[in-house]
């Protein structure tokens, strides 16, 4: 059997060559790492706005809770008479409450009062679900940057059907 040679022969690049793919290796991993800080601060922003709310509807021992009555709604908040549970608190002729949580006119409701406010948050799984919303877009919004930016399908998909279940079931909820 004769000896074959098959060796192979290397072909050596230019100097210019090499550069330019490790600048475009280097603009790869930089696209990726900006996208990744991109998600970041939309998911970091959701749960920052979300916690500002979510924070009374979750946390509600100690806080004074009740029962509103919805009565009149204007603009963006329903207010209505609030009646305190269990001697938490005293009652109010006017409480104010977000109208996307706010129940129909004539309506009562379970609400949580901010501290030292007569804005109120409802509670319970509606209350601690409509809190949540902001994270839910963020996590939309996040899917998508995701997606696009990072090549990541499959954490995207369940980034985004995660925000798309959390705002179903808080519209479900109220």
């Amino acid at each position: 059997m004769p000896k074959s040679s098959s060796r192979t022969r290397s072909v050596r690049r230019s100097r210019w060559r090499r550069l330019g793919e490790s600048a475009y290796g280097v603009v790869l991993v930089a696209r990726t790492g900006l996208m990744g800080l991109l998600a970041l601060l939309l998911l970091v922003a959701g749960v920052w706005t979300s916690w500002s709310t979510a924070k009374y509807a979750m946390l509600v021992k100690g806080r004074e809770r009740g029962v509103l009555t919805v009565s009149a709604c204007a603009g963006e908040r329903c207010s209505g008479p609030y009646v305190p549970v269990a001697g938490t608190g005293r009652p109010r002729a006017r409480v104010s409450i977000a109208q996307a949580a706010a129940p129909e006119k004539g309506e009562r409701v379970e609400v949580v009062l901010k501290p030292g406010t007569s804005r109120a948050v409802r509670a319970g799984a509606a209350g601690v679900l409509h809190a949540w919303v902001p994270f839910a877009g963020a996590l939309l919004l996040a899917a998508l940057v995701v997606a696009g930016g990072m090549r990541l399908r499959r954490t995207a998909w369940g980034m985004g059907l995660l925000g798309a279940a959390l705002l179903g079931a808080a519209f479900a909820a109220m």
